[in-house]
């Protein structure tokens, strides 16, 4: 045997060579062939997306996709180049992690042999008698259990990635339903896309605002100013409303394992509301009040009115109330959930390749701005760039915001009539007295002998004696409502002040053609301006459209055939609101504990018309229902069959089809497999 026959160290360096530093080959592999098995993978996938394709479009639309190159090529060097990323973050995430703990295991290992002095059956009999809370390996699962963690973050992301290309192949189109998938749609105040200012046929402007409501934070926000006692209450509002959950809950149990009707919605709100006096009341006054049973009246009283800062004049570390604010502040809840957020969000945008180099964290404010770039101004931004606005609003706050846009929306409207009534008295003063100029001037000259050939004989008012209602700008506007008044939505406004600047557009060019007299370059600056005014405000959001809860406002500018910042902030989004949101959760689906269909037995649930039921009392066997089945299967008469009523507890059993809701749809699956039957 040669020199060159021996097994490779690990200190030579090739990249073919098995098990060699550097090397894609390892000898643990058996000489498999990796490009062989990556190739056919891949083709395999291809090839169902290719039939997939065809069996789907039309023979034009398939002939106008294999344009510019093989739609087959296009989509294996696509998947190609996903797997090659999603197998290289595995891999060195799975090779760091792994020798990090064998080089922790060896060190244990050394540090065992270098105690001489100690027999190895004293350390083993040690190990064995300390218990799991001494001796035991939490630590290194831990380790393990994070590093899986940051691999199906990864292996998560790259699928991500791969939903939104894919659709974005698929569709060759991109609006509102690329940002924000179906299971948080619902959060979206406002998208818009509109064509770049500078570059209108190339780059587009998207406009994305997100509500999350105060109800849907996992951990909820508090602004810096609230005080101590407002945070104490409404922990202690949390406990009483989980406890009377709880209660609820097992009276749902004792009635059903009763045989009793199950609760309806109202009876289980009417239920809960009835259980609050048993745990608090409105004697705020009484030192004995149940809603001093957790807190003593005398400590809510020292904390009173106590905020996020004490004054160092009348600091005492002795105090109570400073012993009370120290032990909410080292539980951190007034900071905790808009914390969460901020690293939320900047996290994901790290690991999501989308860099920024302006932040500015406004945390007594509660709110935080992030721009890709440092500058303002647009002109010299590139065409690929975003913003993203994120702030906490609470009802106060909103009032305020409201009465703002109230005021801006009534200077819009007055400033644009300001000009319509400039450019009405110059129009008219334009005209001549000798010549008709348009219908005004025409039914002013018709008017004595519309009155006396019309008017006189048939008795009819003359049009000028009659109320003029329109004003041939905008419709007749309904009258208000109080639902109206307490959320305006100006849409009515908006659309009057648009069409108010598209009629004063034409009016001027009517007036003067190809004629620039100062007039007509004075009006239309001022036209132009206010135009542009009105749309960056209209492009802002109603605030009174937002409820109380954290606004994520994204504005983004991406160039129309690249798409780039657009397909990388959608999964910035999905991913964000996973982490912060709890999402919309229907009340009626959750309060199905148990399903009383599958209690009741004077319900009729089978597939027979009398269910035989064995010697031993049991349930049928799941060979019989097969049967059944089958026999169903072939009858004529084509009725579904029925769904056979489930035990009280536990999961059905084989071939017992279980109508217990899971998740938000209510889904009945057997055990077995047997059977399957989705409600719709």
């Amino acid at each position: 045997m040669g020199a060159m026959d021996l097994p490779k160290s690990p200190n030579v360096f090739h990249p073919e060579k098995p098990s060699a530093v550097g090397s894609r080959n390892s000898l643990a592999q058996e000489y498999r062939d990796q490009q062989s098995e990556v190739n056919q993978l891949l083709e395999e996938e291809v090839n169902k997306v290719i039939h997939h394709l065809n069996s789907k479009l039309p023979k034009d639309v398939l002939e106008r996709l294999d344009v510019m190159g093989g739609m087959k090529e296009k989509l294996y060097n696509y998947f190609n180049q996903n797997y090659q990323n999603m197998f290289n973050r595995y891999m060195v995430t799975t090779e760091d992690e792994m020798v990090k703990k064998i080089r922790n295991f060896i060190d244990k290992e050394e540090t065992k042999v270098l105690v001489r002095y100690t027999p190895k059956e004293v350390a083993d009999l040690l190990d064995q008698v300390g218990g799991a809370d001494k001796f035991n390996t939490g630590e290194i699962e831990k380790s393990i259990v994070n590093m899986y963690g940051h691999l199906q973050g990864h292996i998560q992301r790259g699928i991500n990635e791969l939903e939104t290309h894919t659709n974005s192949i698929l569709r060759q189109k991109t609006d509102t339903g690329a940002f924000v998938r179906g299971e948080n749609a619902y959060s979206i105040v406002k998208c818009a896309f509109k064509d770049n200012l500078f570059k209108p046929k190339t780059v587009s402007d998207v406009k994305l605002s997100v509500n999350i409501l105060d109800s849907e934070l996992i951990s909820p926000i508090f602004h810096y100013q609230v005080t101590v006692e407002y945070l104490i209450k409404d922990l202690i509002a949390k406990h009483i409303i989980d406890t009377i959950d709880k209660d609820i809950e097992k009276y749902k149990d004792e009635r059903i394992d009763q045989g009793m009707e199950e609760l309806s919605d109202s009876e289980i709100i009417f239920k809960k509301i009835g259980n609050i006096e048993a745990y608090t009341d409105d004697k705020g006054d009484d030192p004995k009040s149940k809603r001093y049973t957790i807190i003593a009246k005398t400590l809510m009283e020292r904390i009173s009115d106590l905020r996020a800062e004490i004054d160092p004049a009348t600091f005492d570390q002795q105090n109570i109330r400073e012993n009370i604010k120290k032990i909410v502040d080292i539980e951190n809840i007034r900071n905790r959930g808009f914390n969460t957020a901020i690293n939320s969000i900047t996290s994901i945008l790290d690991t999501s390749k989308m860099g920024y180099q302006y932040i500015e964290n406004l945390k007594n404010s509660r709110e935080v701005l992030i721009r890709e770039y440092e500058d303002t101004d647009k002109a010299n931004l590139p065409d690929e760039r975003y913003q993203i606005r994120m702030r906490y609003f609470d009802q106060t706050q909103l009032i305020e915001e409201r009465k703002a846009y109230d005021v801006q929306m009534k200077s819009f409207e007055t400033e644009v009539q300001h000009l319509w009534d400039v450019l009405e008295v110059i129009y008219q003063d334009a005209k001549s007295p000798f010549k008709v100029t348009d219908f005004q001037d025409l039914a002013k000259k018709e008017k004595p002998r519309i009155r006396k050939l019309i008017k006189e004989k048939s008795g009819e008012p003359a049009y000028e004696d009659i109320a003029k209602v329109w004003d041939e700008v905008s419709f007749v506007r309904a009258a208000e409502t109080e639902v109206e008044r307490s959320n305006r939505t100006y849409i009515y406004e908006k659309d009057k002040i648009r069409q108010k600047i598209i009629i004063m557009q034409e009016r001027m060019k009517g007036m003067y053609d190809y004629q620039y007299p100062i007039e007509r370059r004075v009006m239309e600056d001022r036209l132009t301006f206010l135009e542009m005014k009105y749309y960056d405000f209209e492009y802002l959001i109603n605030p009174y459209h937002i409820q109380p809860g954290l606004l994520l406002d994204v504005d983004i500018t991406s160039i129309k055939r690249k798409k780039a910042t657009l397909d990388a902030m959608a999964n910035v989004l999905n991913e964000f609101l996973h982490g912060v949101s709890k999402g919309f959760a229907d009340a009626a689906f959750a309060s199905f504990s148990r399903r009383r269909s599958t209690v009741r037995e004077d319900i009729n649930q089978s597939f027979g018309a009398e269910e035989e039921k064995p010697a031993s009392g049991g349930q049928p066997s799941s060979s019989s229902y097969l049967d059944l089945i089958n026999a169903s299967s072939g009858d004529a008469s084509g009725e579904a069959p029925k769904a056979i009523a489930a035990p009280r507890r536990g999961r059905a059993k084989a071939g017992v089809v279980d109508a217990k809701p899971r998740g938000r749809g209510r889904r009945a699956r057997a055990s077995s497999g047997d059977v399957e039957i989705k409600e719709v």
